[in-house]
């Protein structure tokens, strides 16, 4: 398998991927929508603006429903929400006792000074540094990133996506046997906000190709449950109804920061039009025994494993999905009993390997 560089393309940069083996050979263009920059730009102001904006965020989100949402559809992702809010009250809280404990132990005024000093400096070097191993405040910035997605607004959230639907619909002008859209986590929203406003435009422009959207962490219902999200709910309707258009939506039970089970299109107000089609994937048996003991108590970590390569042979694969030429469609099929499989280059019958990726 060989990777090119990447190059520029709009909003939309691309790597080519050649993988080839005895008696196959498959080129795939791997076309980047990030949305990094608008997070690092969230993440780059000052402590407490990031600190401000983001419990403003969480306020927004549970007043416009998302929090009642959450704990109807996904325990988990509720509690999820609620956790780095949580522990950063928690953080400032015991910073205060310490500052008032003079005042608590009835001890002399001028002790407050020390009390202060201490506060402060348990905050920033013990508390701050643990809580970012835990990527607290890039939570907070995420959050005010769903806020901008649910009702496209503010950090120029309807610019940057009408920017990705430009470069996007130049990539679908490319000829190929098939296009895979693939989106994990908070890009599943940004994917459906792109796609759908190309159908929105041109409800034929898939008409004729191979079509499979896929999303991993199904997690649009992060924005879509909010009450502003009026256009992501629409445009959720558009790539169902799509007929050109498979959506494979990839769960795993163990990722707690998804909607398991959950169907997207039903709760986004389209029960009565096709659903996606979901596969389970457990990562206990993608992984080795060791490498997973290691990650599964890191729930962001854990939430990461969809894009990374597993350890042994499994139902599925990342890089088999978007860059092997087994149809993206055809991973609704695999399963323990029936595992994808590809060889190449073998010198002979007798000897062969399979094609895998492995990812930590």
């Amino acid at each position: 398998m060989a990777i090119d560089t990447l190059r520029n393309f709009g909003r939309a940069p691309y790597f080519d991927v050649n993988a080839k083996g005895t008696d196959w050979q498959t080129q795939s263009r791997i076309h980047i929508l990030d949305h990094n920059d608008m997070v690092a730009k969230l993440n780059g102001r000052p402590f407490s603006v990031r600190l401000g904006q983001g419990y403003l965020a969480a306020a927004k989100v549970a007043v416009s429903g998302g929090l009642t949402g959450y704990f109807r559809h996904a325990w988990r992702f509720g509690l999820f929400f609620i956790f780095p809010f949580l522990l950063m009250l928690i953080g400032l809280l015991l910073s205060l006792s310490i500052a008032f404990s003079p005042f608590v132990f009835g001890l002399p005024s001028w002790s407050h000074i020390g009390s202060i000093a201490l506060a402060v400096a348990f905050f920033i070097y013990v508390f701050l540094p643990q809580a970012e191993r835990l990527h607290t405040l890039h939570l907070f910035a995420d959050w005010e990133m769903a806020i901008a997605m649910a009702g496209l607004n503010k950090i120029g959230a309807e610019q940057w996506v009408e920017a990705c639907a430009i470069s996007a619909r130049q990539a679908l002008d490319e000829p190929a046997d098939e296009y895979v859209i693939s989106s994990h986590s908070m890009g599943s929203s940004v994917a459906a906000h792109v796609i759908g406003l190309l159908l929105e435009r041109e409800p034929e422009l898939f008409q004729g190709k191979r079509v499979v959207f896929t999303t991993l962490g199904s997690a649009i219902l992060q924005c879509a449950l909010m009450r502003p999200a009026d256009v992501l709910r629409a445009r959720v309707g558009l790539l169902a109804r799509c007929q050109e258009i498979f959506w494979l939506d990839v769960h795993c039970l163990t990722d707690a920061i998804h909607f398991y089970k959950t169907k997207v299109a039903a709760v986004c107000g389209h029960a009565g039009t096709r659903q996606p089609t979901i596969i389970f994937v457990r990562f206990k048996k993608m992984l080795t025994s060791q490498h997973y003991a290691k990650i599964k108590r890191d729930f962001l970590r854990v939430h990461r494993q969809y894009v990374l390569g597993p350890d042994v042979r499994a139902p599925f694969d990342f890089t088999l999905l978007t860059a092997s030429p087994l149809p993206a469609s055809s991973f609704a099929t695999f399963t323990q009993a029936n595992m994808p499989d590809l060889t190449f280059g073998a010198g002979n019958d007798d000897e062969n390997a399979r094609l895998s990726s492995v990812g930590r």
